[in-house]
C-alpha cells in the first residue's frame, strides 16, 4: 500500500484526553478516533491489528473443537428474565425498548441467548459435548470509560461456551479452552499468565483470568517466575488428550492479583522466582454448572432417559481490548513496536530522498518485488522530510523498515531495520527480500 493513498490520520503531539500509552499511541498512530465517550471508530490501520487478532483467537478456537456462529447484537428482555439476570445486572446494561414497547438490550454477554439456542436444538446426551463460540460487538454502559480501548462501552468480543452432561465432561472444556488460551496469546507475541478469579456476575465456581505483565497494567500482580519461563507453543498439544497435567503444572504455581494475593504463600517461594509486577486482563474462563440451564430449562436425556440440565461453561477474550493491551506491553520512547503475528503490515518502505529520480525508482521496483513476493508493504511515497518519514514510520510500530536513499542505491543496497531493537543492516535489495520472506 502507497502512504500517499492510504488513509492514515497520524497526529504530531499527545491528545490531552488520552491518560496511559496505548491509548495515546492509538491515537498518534492513526489507529482510532473517538465517536463518544468509551465509543471508537476503528481506522485502516488499526482495522487491520484488529482482524490480526481476531484470527489468531479464531484459529485458535478452530483448533480447540470449537464450532463459529453469529449472535445478533440486541436481545430480548424476556431470556435474561428467564435466567433472573435482568433486574441483577444492573445500570451496566443498556434497556431499550422497540417500536412495540418489547423490553430489550444491547448485548453485554450471551450465556442467555446461547443457552435458549442449545436448548431449543438438542435434546439427547448423544449429542454432547459441544463448544461453540462467536466474535461480536458487546456494549457494556461504564460509569467512567476510560483508557481508549482498555475500557470502553463498546468493544469487541470473542466468547465460547461448553455444553456437558456433568461435571467431568464441563472438567474436559473448561481445561481445552485453557491451553488454548495460553497458545492464543502467545502467538500474539504475549505472555499470559492464569491466575484464579472471581466469577462475577457471570456466576459459577470456578474461574481464572488471563493476565500479561505490563508496567502500566490497571492490577498488582504476584507470581512465580517459573509461570514467564514455560514456553507455551514449544509443547504440541493434542485436544482429545487429557490435559489436565498441563492444567495443573500451570495451576500450580503461585499466581494472583492483589485481590487473591496471599502473602504467606508468596513469600514461600524463593526470592529469586517472586514476581511483583503490573498486569492487564485479557481473557476470562468460567464454569458455572447449571446456573443458566436450570432456571432456563436447558435438558438433554440422559443414559437412562432422564432429562439432566446441561453443565455449562463461557470463556471470553477482549479482542479490541488486546489490541491496546499488546501497545502496553510493546512500545518504547518513539512508538508501538509490533510483535510481528499481529502487525498491520510487515514492513514499512521508505524513500528517503522523494525528489532524487534514482531513489523514487529503486523504491518503486522494491515495493513491487515487496508486493510480489506476497509480502505486506506500507510504502511512505510521500514530499515529507527523511527525519519525518523515519518518526511516522516509528510510531506505527511495523516489524521490518527499509530505506532507500541516495548513497545506497550508487552502491546497490538498501537499509534493513528491525523495530525492536533497531539493528540496522546495509545489503542488497535480494538479500532483503529474502530475510522478510
Amino acid at each position: 500500500m502507497r502512504l500517499s493513498r492510504y488513509f492514515l490520520p497520524t497526529l504530531k503531539e499527545n491528545p490531552s484526553e488520552a491518560q496511559i500509552v496505548s491509548h495515546r499511541l492509538m491515537l498518534r498512530a492513526g489507529l482510532i478516533r473517538q465517536a463518544s465517550a468509551g465509543i471508537y471508530s476503528w481506522l485502516p490501520l488499526g482495522f487491520r491489528v484488529l482482524k490480526r487478532i481476531e484470527q489468531i483467537v479464531r484459529e485458535e478456537q478452530d483448533a480447540a473443537g470449537c464450532h463459529e456462529l453469529l449472535m445478533p447484537t440486541i436481545q430480548s428482555a424476556d431470556l435474561w428474565r428467564e435466567s433472573g439476570r435482568y433486574e441483577d445486572y444492573g445500570k451496566e446494561m443498556l434497556r431499550i425498548k422497540d417500536r412495540h414497547e418489547r423490553d430489550m438490550l444491547y448485548g453485554p454477554t450471551n450465556e442467555e441467548l446461547i443457552t435458549a439456542i442449545f436448548r431449543d436444538s438438542v435434546r439427547s446426551y448423544r449429542e454432547l459435548p459441544k463448544l461453540l463460540y462467536h466474535i461480536q460487538w458487546k456494549f457494556r454502559d461504564e460509569v467512567r470509560p476510560r483508557f481508549g480501548v482498555m475500557r470502553g462501552r463498546e468493544f469487541l468480543m470473542k466468547d465460547s461456551y461448553s455444553f456437558d452432561l456433568d461435571q467431568a465432561g464441563a472438567r474436559r472444556a473448561y481445561n481445552k479452552m485453557f491451553v488454548a488460551y495460553l497458545r492464543t496469546f502467545a502467538r500474539m507475541g504475549l505472555k499470559a499468565i492464569p491466575m484464579q478469579a472471581d466469577t462475577g456476575p457471570i456466576g459459577g465456581d470456578l474461574s481464572h483470568e488471563f493476565i500479561i505483565l505490563a508496567e502500566t497494567g490497571e492490577s498488582q500482580v504476584y507470581c512465580d517466575r517459573e509461570l514467564v519461563d514455560f514456553d507455551v507453543l514449544g509443547e504440541a498439544v493434542d485436544y482429545e488428550a487429557d490435559l489436565q497435567p498441563m492444567v495443573d503444572r500451570w495451576a500450580s504455581r503461585y499466581a494472583a492479583t492483589d485481590e487473591k494475593h496471599d502473602p504467606v504463600r508468596f513469600a514461600a517461594l524463593p526470592e529469586a522466582r517472586r514476581i511483583e509486577a503490573r498486569g492487564i486482563e485479557v481473557g476470562h474462563i468460567f464454569y458455572f454448572g447449571t446456573k443458566y440451564s436450570a432456571p432456563m430449562r436447558a435438558e438433554v436425556s440422559g443414559p437412562t432417559g432422564e432429562m439432566v440440565p446441561l453443565h455449562m461453561g463461557s470463556y471470553g477474550i477482549g479482542v479490541s481490548r488486546l489490541a491496546g493491551a499488546i501497545i502496553e506491553a510493546s512500545h518504547d520512547g518513539n512508538g508501538i513496536v509490533w510483535p510481528d503475528a499481529v502487525a498491520p503490515f510487515k514492513v514499512g518502505l521508505i524513500n528517503v530522498k522523494a525528489d532524487d529520480a534514482a531513489c523514487g525508482k529503486a523504491a518503486d521496483e522494491l515495493y513491487d518485488r515487496l508486493r510480489a513476493a506476497g509480502i505486506e508493504v506500507l510504502y511512505d511515497d510521500t514530499e515529507e522530510r527523511a527525519g519525518a518519514k523515519f518518526a511516522n514510520m516509528d510510531l506505527i510500530g511495523l516489524p521490518w523498515q527499509i530505506l532507500v536513499g541516495p548513497r545506497g542505491v550508487k552502491a546497490g543496497t538498501v537499509e534493513l531495520k528491525r523495530r525492536a531493537g533497531g539493528e540496522r543492516a546495509e545489503l542488497s535489495a535480494e538479500a532483503a527480500l529474502a530475510k522478510l520472506a
